[in-house]
């Protein structure tokens, strides 16, 4: 980072006071767009080994916890400029000299990841197939963590397990027309049973990709 013209540099990990809940709502509410205003945005990859040879490299990245957790999708998707870096803090990439291994692994379309496509190119349904493979440690934190990729806003409120999801597709909904949010269990063979019309978690989308 310091050998960038950068001012300041921001660490959601240690930066946010979650003792706070106005400081951490507003955190949470805005993260999308500050990613999105940051001049370079750096991905520790901490389980990729350094030194490791094109193909065992792009096997350690396919395996990395970093495309499994919820909150680095809009890490990987907001910023303009995105490093990645070994666990010895070697750099090893950038995400669009690796497009086509990013989109291997996480199925986001490679011409979103290179910027020829905008984020808002790509309907509902596929974009919450997104996060479909992906978990976080609070149930709630599966809808929080997708507010800036479907740029809504909401309050939070940790306790209310699935209710979280439900009220993020109905602001979504809100604000846009496009009907795929009610696409959820298609093409996937499981039974639902005393649902009503939105999705209980981003699996349900898992065959809209």
């Amino acid at each position: 980072a310091k050998g960038d013209p950068c001012s300041y540099v921001w660490i959601d990990t240690c930066c946010i006071d979650k003792t706070n809940n106005v400081e951490l709502s507003e955190a949470i509410n805005s993260k999308f767009r500050w990613y999105q205003n940051a001049l370079v945005c750096l991905v520790h990859l901490a389980d990729v080994s350094p030194g490791l040879r094109t193909k065992d490299m792009e096997d350690k990245v396919r395996e990395s916890n970093w495309f499994k957790r919820g909150w680095t999708l809009q890490e990987l998707l907001a910023p303009s400029h995105l490093q990645f870096f070994d666990q010895k803090w070697e750099f090893i990439f950038d995400r669009e000299h690796r497009a086509s291994l990013i989109s291997e692994i996480t199925r986001i379309d490679e011409e979103i990841l290179i910027g020829v496509k905008k984020l808002g190119d790509a309907c509902n349904a596929k974009k919450m197939s997104w996060a479909s493979s992906r978990t976080t440690t609070r149930r709630e934190d599966l809808a929080y963590c997708l507010l800036g990729i479907f740029d809504v806003n909401m309050p939070l409120l940790y306790g209310e397990g699935e209710k979280a999801f439900v009220r993020l597709q109905e602001e979504i909904i809100r604000q846009s027309g496009d009907l795929s949010i009610f696409a959820w269990g298609y093409n996937v063979p499981m039974v639902y049973e005393n649902c009503g019309i939105f999705a209980r978690s981003p699996v349900d989308f898992i065959g809209c990709s």
